[in-house]
C-alpha cells in the first residue's frame, strides 16, 4: 500500500515540476490567443490574478441577491455592521439547508432501503424467503448517500457556472477543495480523538476504502491536471465530460472491490444479513475483511446468506432474552417495543441516519430512535351483520356436546335463542336419535317441544341415562333440533312465498350425548400418539383418558424418556410420578415443566410412557395392601387379610377391589422363576363364563397408546416477535415520514435533544420523562421557520421517496444560490477574497452536520466506516460531479458559441497541490495506525490518539494559511 502512494505521491510531483518550468507568459498568452479574460464575474470580487493580488476588491450584484448599496464610500461602522448582517444571514441559511438535507437524506435512506424477496435453501432442503436491498451498500454509499453529503457543495458549483454566464468563479471550486480538506483532517482527527480511551476502530471493507481513498487523491491530481498541464488555463469540452466519467468509473471500481472480483477469483453471489438490520445486503462469501476466519481462509464451505441470517436473527434473540431478565413480568407487545427500539440503537446505521440525527438535535428535534408505538392494523371489533340477519333469530345447542356417566341418572340439555325479536315467543321440537347406544337400553327416548317466553333466551330439558352393571365400550346418542317456529305459526318452509323466516336454526342444532361406562375400571391412554407445544408454555399438560369405565380409585405410573430433547433441565425438566383418577373420573392431566430456552427455531422431542395402572385405596374405608400370597406344593388355597377402617356409620354400601398380580412358579430344582402367562386373546374370552369375562375386561389396563411423542417447538409468539424485528428494523421506518400531518407535527414539537446514548441506563421511564433543555427551545425557535416551511416537502412514503428526493435537491439548490451570493458579499464587505472566503466559512458551513454525525457514528459504531469510511468517497464525489458538471455544461456552452472556457489556474491550483499533499499524509497516517501497537484508523492509546489528532488539525491548519497567503500574493502560487 505504501508503494503504490510513494508512486502516485511521485507522479504528483514529477507533474509539479513540469509545470513549474512552464512560462508564465506562455501560459497567459495561451489564455489570449482563445480571447479569454480570465474574469470569474458576478457574485462578489473578481478572481482574475489581476484583481486577486491588488489591493481593491470589486463588489458585484449576485445571482439572486444584489449587493448592499452604497457600494462605494461606506464608513468603517457601517462595514462592520453589514459584515454582522451578512454573517448572521449566511448561518441561518446554513442552518435552512441543514433542514432540508434532513428531508433530502431521508428520501434517500428511504430509496436505497428498497427491498426484494429471494428465496435461499438451507443445506437440510428447506427454503428460507429473505428481504434483499435492492441497492449495492457501496454503489449506494457512492451515489445517493454521497450526493446527499456533498449535495450543497455540488450545488454551488453548478449554480455559480450558470449565474456568472458560464465563467469560471473561485467560489464553488474553492468550496469543494476546502470542504473536502476540512472532512479529511478535522473530522477524521476529531473522530480519532472521541473514541474513548483504550478502544479502537478499524475500517471494515479496507478494499472499498483503498479505492475510494485512491479515487479522492486522484480527483484534485486529476483538476490540476486538466487546468495547469493538459490545457493550460482552459477546460476543453472531454475534460469536462472524462471528469465528470470518472464518477460511474469509481462507483464500478469500488463495487468490484466490494464484490472482491478480480481479487483472487470470481465468487459467487451470496446475501448476508446486515446486522440489525431488516434486510440482507447481497454480498460475496467473504465478508470479512478485518482477519476473521471466513470460507476463504479454509473454513467451511458454508452458505454465508444463511450463516449471516443466523447471527442476525441470535442477536435479535439475545437482546429479546436480556430484556426479558431485566423485565420479567413484561408482556410480550411491550417487550416488543423495547426490542426495537434496542435494535435500532445498537445496530449500525447508514451516514444519512448520523446525518440527520446531528441536524435534529441541533435545532431541537430530538433522536430520532424514540420509542413508538406501533399504528394498530384494524380494531378489534365484532363482525357487522347487516339489518336482515339482525332482525333474524338463531337457535342452537349451547353446548353441542355433552359427556355423562353411565350413573348419571338425568341430565339438562341446554338450548339458546339469540338475535332478531326477544319478546316474541319460539317454539322449537326436539327428539333423541340413536347413535352407538339404542333408545330404550342405553338412554331413555325422548322428544317435545321447547317454548321460549317473551324475554328468554335459554330452555332445558331432561334426558335420562340408563344405568346397568355390563361391561361396555362407551357409547353415544344424538339429540336434533327441528321446526324453530314464532308464535306457534307454521314452520318457516311453509309461509308465505317471499316472506323471510324470523328464527332459523344454526349450528349445533343437534347435539352429541356421550355415555361412559362406569362398571369397571377402564382403559387408560393418550387421547393422539403425538402432540406438540411451544417451549415458552411453561408447563405442559399432557391429557390422559380414561375411557371404557370409570369406577373406582386407579394410579396410573408415568415417566419421561429422553429422545432429541434432553432432560435435567435442559429442554424440559425429568419427571416419574403417578396420576389418579378418583370414581368417575375420565381424564387427568400429566404436567411436565419445559424449558424456555427463546430459540428461534426448534423441533426436539422426548417421550412420556404411561406404566400398569392400579387400583389403590386411601385409608379411608380400609388400609392400602401391596405383597405377594405364597401357595405351597400341594396346597390350594391363601389368604389376603386387608385391615378394614370402622367408622361406626349407620348404614353403609362401599365396595374396593382386589387384584391380583401375575403369577409366577418357582422351580423347585434351580429355584429360578417361571413367569405364567397373563394374556388372554380372544378365544380365550370367548371360552370364559360371562362373569369370568366381565371380571377380566373389567380391570385397569393400558390402551393401544399408551406411549405419547411430545414435540416441543419454538414459541410462535417469541418467533413472531423476532420476524416482526428483521422485518421493522429498517432504518428507514425511522427517519421517514407517510403523511404531511406526520411531518408538520414533528416541525412544530420541541424535543430533548440531550445526547444520552452513551448512556448504560436502561430505565426508559427515565428516558421518556427528560424535558427539553433550554438551548433545545433555543435552538427550535432559531429553526421554527424552516421546519414548517420543508414541511411541505413530501413524505418520503410517496413514490419511494422519489418525490421529497427531486422537490428538496431543487430547495437545496434555492437556498445554496443565496448561500453563494451572501457569502461572496460578507467577503467583499470584510477584504476576503472569494477563494478564501469558500475554503474557510462556507466550506465549514456546509461541514457542520457531517462533522457531528461523524462524531456519533466513530463513538457507536463497531467499526470506521461510517465515520470516516465515506469521507474519502464524498471528496471523489465532490470533484466528479461538482466539478465535472459544472464545468462540462461550461465548456460545451463555450464550445458551441465558438469560445474556450478559462480557469485560471491561480489559487486554485495551489489548493489542489496543498491539499494532495496532506491528503497523502493524512491517508498514510490512517494506514499505519492499522498496525501494532494502535490497531485502528480510530482511537487507540491516549498518545497515539492525540498526537495523529493533532497533526490532523495541524495539517488543517497549514492548508487554510498556506491557500491564504498564495490567495493574497504573500508567496507566489502557481
Amino acid at each position: 500500500m505504501a508503494v503504490w502512494y510513494s508512486a502516485l505521491l511521485f507522479l504528483f510531483v514529477v507533474l509539479q515540476t513540469v509545470s513549474l518550468t512552464q512560462n508564465a507568459d506562455v501560459i497567459s498568452g495561451g489564455a489570449d490567443d482563445r480571447n479569454a479574460t480570465g474574469d470569474g464575474g458576478g457574485g462578489g470580487a473578481s478572481s482574475s490574478d489581476a484583481a486577486r493580488c491588488s489591493d481593491t476588491l470589486v463588489c458585484r450584484d449576485g445571482i439572486i441577491l444584489p449587493a448592499w448599496r452604497p457600494i462605494d464610500s461606506v464608513s468603517t461602522v457601517d462595514k462592520a455592521f453589514r459584515a454582522v448582517v451578512y454573517f448572521l444571514a449566511m448561518i441561518y441559511m446554513f442552518l435552512g439547508v441543514s433542514i432540508i438535507a434532513d428531508r433530502f437524506m431521508a428520501a434517500i435512506e428511504v430509496i436505497t432501503s428498497q427491498e426484494r424477496e429471494v428465496t435461499i435453501q438451507k443445506p437440510s432442503g428447506e427454503t428460507v424467503v429473505v428481504q434483499v436491498r435492492t441497492w449495492n451498500e457501496t454503489v449506494s454509499n457512492l451515489t445517493l448517500m454521497a450526493l446527499g453529503s456533498s449535495a450543497p457543495e455540488i450545488m454551488l458549483s453548478i449554480i455559480e457556472i450558470i449565474g456568472n454566464g458560464f465563467k469560471a468563479g473561485d467560489l464553488g471550486p474553492g468550496t469543494i477543495v476546502g470542504s473536502a480538506a476540512f472532512n479529511l483532517f478535522v473530522i477524521i482527527g476529531l473522530c480519532v480523538a472521541v473514541i474513548p480511551n483504550g478502544e479502537t476502530r478499524r475500517i471494515k471493507h479496507l478494499r472499498v476504502f483503498i479505492i475510494t481513498a485512491s479515487w479522492s487523491v486522484f480527483a484534485y491530481l486529476w483538476l490540476y491536471i486538466i487546468i495547469a498541464i493538459s490545457s493550460p488555463g482552459v477546460v476543453d469540452v472531454w475534460e469536462g465530460i472524462v471528469t465528470f466519467l470518472f464518477f460511474p468509473a469509481t462507483v464500478i471500481s469500488a463495487y468490484i472491490a466490494d464484490k472482491k472480483i478480480f481479487f483472487g477469483r470470481f465468487l459467487n453471489r451470496k446475501y448476508r444479513a446486515r446486522l440489525f438490520s431488516t434486510v440482507v445486503v447481497a454480498e460475496s462469501r467473504d465478508n470479512i475483511e478485518m482477519g476473521e476466519k471466513g470460507p476463504m481462509d479454509g473454513g467451511p464451505d458454508e452458505d454465508a446468506e444463511l450463516r449471516e441470517f443466523e447471527k442476525t436473527r441470535k442477536e435479535y434473540i439475545e437482546i429479546l432474552r436480556e430484556l426479558r431478565k431485566k423485565h420479567p413480568d413484561i408482556d410480550m407487545r411491550k417487550l416488543e417495543e423495547m426490542a426495537a427500539v434496542e435494535v435500532l440503537n445498537r445496530g449500525p446505521k447508514s451516514r444519512a441516519f448520523y446525518r440527520i440525527q446531528a441536524t435534529r438535535k441541533l435545532t431541537g428535534g430530538g433522536k430520532i430512535i424514540k420509542k413508538k408505538t406501533d399504528r394498530l392494523d384494524a380494531l378489534d371489533a365484532a363482525p357487522a351483520t347487516n339489518a336482515d340477519e339482525a332482525a333474524v333469530t338463531r337457535v342452537y345447542f349451547e353446548p353441542g356436546h355433552y359427556t355423562v356417566m353411565e350413573n348419571v341418572g338425568s341430565f339438562a340439555v341446554t338450548v339458546t335463542r339469540q338475535g332478531g325479536n326477544l319478546d316474541a315467543v319460539l317454539y322449537v321440537d326436539y327428539r333423541t336419535e340413536d347413535g352407538t347406544a339404542n333408545a330404550g337400553a342405553d338412554y331413555v327416548y325422548a322428544e317435545g317441544t321447547l317454548v321460549f317466553f317473551p324475554g328468554e333466551v335459554h330452555k332445558q330439558f331432561q334426558l335420562s341415562i340408563i344405568d346397568d352393571d355390563i361391561f361396555e365400550e362407551d357409547e353415544h346418542f344424538y339429540v336434533r333440533l327441528s321446526n324453530v317456529r314464532s308464535d306457534g305459526s307454521s314452520p318457516p318452509q311453509e309461509a308465505a312465498a317471499g316472506a323471510r323466516p324470523t328464527a332459523q336454526l344454526v349450528n349445533p342444532f343437534m347435539a352429541t350425548v356421550m355415555i361412559l361406562d362406569d362398571d369397571h375400571a377402564g382403559i387408560f391412554h393418550f387421547e393422539n400418539p403425538e402432540t406438540t407445544f411451544p417451549e415458552s408454555i411453561g408447563e405442559a399438560s399432557v391429557r390422559v383418558i380414561r375411557s371404557s369405565g370409570a369406577r373406582g380409585l386407579v394410579h396410573l405410573p408415568y415417566r419421561t424418556i429422553e429422545g432429541s430433547a434432553k432432560g435435567n433441565d435442559d429442554d424440559y425438566e425429568d419427571d416419574e410420578g403417578e396420576v389418579t383418577f378418583e370414581n368417575d373420573e375420565t381424564e387427568a392431566f400429566i404436567k411436565i415443566r419445559i424449558i424456555n430456552k427463546e430459540e428461534y427455531e426448534k423441533n426436539v422431542s422426548f417421550e412420556i410412557e404411561l406404566g400398569k395402572p392400579y387400583a389403590k385405596g386411601n385409608d379411608d374405608d380400609y388400609e392400602d395392601d401391596e405383597g405377594e400370597v405364597t401357595f405351597e406344593n400341594d396346597e390350594t388355597e391363601a389368604f389376603i387379610k386387608i385391615r378394614i377402617i370402622n367408622k361406626e356409620e349407620y348404614e353403609k354400601n362401599v365396595s374396593f377391589e382386589i387384584e391380583l398380580g401375575k403369577p409366577y412358579a418357582i422351580d423347585p430344582h434351580t429355584g429360578e422363576k417361571i413367569e405364567v402367562r397373563e394374556d388372554v386373546d380372544d378365544d380365550e374370552l370367548e371360552r370364559m363364563t360371562e362373569e369370568e369375562r366381565i371380571a377380566t375386561l373389567g380391570r385397569p389396563q393400558l390402551g393401544d397408546i399408551s406411549k405419547i411423542k411430545c414435540n416441543i417447538s419454538e414459541s410462535v409468539e417469541f418467533k413472531g416477535v423476532v420476524d416482526k424485528l428483521l422485518r421493522k428494523a429498517n432504518m428507514s421506518l425511522v427517519v421517514g415520514t407517510s403523511s404531511w400531518r406526520e411531518q408538520f407535527t414533528d416541525a412544530v414539537t420541541v424535543r430533548s435533544g440531550d445526547d444520552d446514548d452513551d448512556d448504560d441506563n436502561d430505565d426508559d421511564t427515565e428516558r421518556e420523562s427528560k424535558q427539553p433543555s433550554c438551548s433545545d427551545y433555543v435552538m427550535h425557535s432559531l429553526s421554527f421557520f424552516w421546519k414548517v416551511l420543508f414541511a411541505f416537502v413530501p413524505p418520503t412514503d410517496y413514490l419511494g421517496g422519489w418525490a421529497a428526493f427531486c422537490v428538496s435537491i431543487l430547495i437545496i439548490g434555492l437556498l445554496t444560490a443565496i448561500i453563494g451570493d451572501i457569502a461572496s458579499h460578507f467577503g467583499c464587505t470584510v477584504g476576503l477574497l472569494d477563494a478564501v472566503t469558500a475554503l474557510s466559512f462556507v466550506a465549514l458551513g456546509t461541514s457542520i452536520p457531517d462533522t457531528f454525525a461523524s462524531k456519533v457514528a466513530a463513538i457507536h459504531d463497531a467499526y470506521a466506516d461510517s465515520s470516516i469510511g465515506n469521507v474519502t468517497g464524498s471528496n471523489a464525489v465532490n470533484v466528479f460531479l461538482g466539478i465535472g458538471i459544472a464545468w462540462s455544461i461550461a465548456a460545451v456552452y463555450h464550445a458551441v458559441r465558438g469560445s474556450v472556457f478559462v480557469v485560471n489556474a491561480g489559487s486554485l491550483g495551489f489548493s489542489v497541490t496543498m491539499f494532495c499533499c496532506c491528503a497523502l499524509v493524512c491517508i498514510a497516517v490512517m494506514l499505519v495506525r492499522r498496525l501494532p501497537p494502535v490497531h485502528g484508523e480510530l482511537g487507540g492509546p491516549p498518545r497515539f490518539k492525540y498526537a495523529t489528532a493533532f497533526l490532523l488539525f495541524g495539517l488543517w491548519i497549514f492548508y487554510v494559511l498556506m491557500s491564504s497567503l498564495e490567495a493574497y500574493c504573500y508567496i507566489d502560487g502557481f
